[in-house]
């Protein structure tokens, strides 16, 4: 994929988080949001895993780990979804990591307790972005 690619993919997803929040508002659980938004993305062609292990290696060794990603979009772009009242530095830690160890370079961090996704939504890029051709 290029930059612009993914670019593209990223907004075509934001757009449909807006949509399921607009249709059920803000105030239920995360897993509610994740299995609309799944629905809404399957729907419009994309492919989806949700839950998808998170996988650590440190050296030789491989560590069992509990880590699951919410969803990943096209195999390209991940997205973390939160109901929380804001956001915190460890929730962008954790999606920045996700995007590390997954090596895909782009992630979307969405909270949904709020009235705006937009102004809340956090988009990510990392080196793996920055080596794509535009």
């Amino acid at each position: 994929m290029t930059k612009k690619e993914v670019t593209k993919l990223s907004f075509e997803i934001t757009g449909l988080a807006i949509k399921v929040h607009k249709k059920l508002g803000p105030g239920l659980l995360e897993s509610v949001y994740e299995q609309c938004l799944k629905f809404e993305l399957e729907r419009n062609g994309y492919d989806v895993k949700q839950q998808l292990n998170v996988k650590i290696e440190y050296d030789d060794l491989e560590l069992d780990s509990t880590l699951k990603t919410d969803l990943l979009v096209n195999d390209t772009v991940i997205v973390e979804l939160k109901t929380v009242e804001k956001l915190a530095p460890i929730h962008e830690s954790q999606l920045l990591t996700y995007m590390k160890l997954l090596e895909k370079p782009q992630g979307l961090l969405i909270n949904f307790y709020t009235t705006n996704i937009t102004k809340s939504m956090k988009p990510f890029v990392n080196e793996y972005f920055s080596r794509l051709d535009d």
